[in-house]
């Protein structure tokens, strides 16, 4: 694997992190949290936001 293509993995995996930062804002959830979640498993912390129900609002 070249230098090139590693580089474009690591942008990729950190843009994915941000993104499902964002997803677990929008459901309620911590987005730090599943930042730092996302930066170890990726797509399987993408899927467990989308599949997870919102938290319900606090009162």
């Amino acid at each position: 694997m070249s230098v090139a293509s590693s580089g474009g993995f690591a942008v990729g995996w950190g843009t994915l992190s941000l993104i499902n930062a964002g997803l677990a804002q929008g459901k309620g959830r911590s987005g730090l949290n599943w930042w730092l979640l996302s930066l170890l498993l990726g797509p399987i912390a993408t899927l467990l936001i989308v599949v997870m129900e919102p938290l319900p609002p606090r009162t």
